[in-house]
């Protein structure tokens, strides 16, 4: 068990946890709202707008995945 760290986990803090996860749930939520908001106003329908939303949603939960690799990434002391 030569592998293990002596120091234990890095343990963070839970404000650093919950802001960062707070913007990546920003990044995700706020365009998916916004395009469904924008097309239900230009088209009028309900159906269709909820389409747009959807597919922008997938669109930001992937960026927002890589995203978050880079936030949280474990720094080495």
């Amino acid at each position: 068990m030569g592998s293990l760290d002596k120091k234990g986990p890095v343990v963070r803090p839970a404000r650093e946890i919950f802001l960062k996860g707070s913007l990546i749930g920003l990044i995700i939520t706020v365009p998916s709202l916004t395009a469904f908001f924008i097309s239900w106003f230009i088209l009028g329908d309900k159906y269709v707008s909820l389409a747009i939303g959807i597919i922008v949603h997938f669109i930001g939960m992937g960026f927002s995945l890589k995203l978050a690799k880079k936030l949280f990434k474990i720094k080495q002391p």
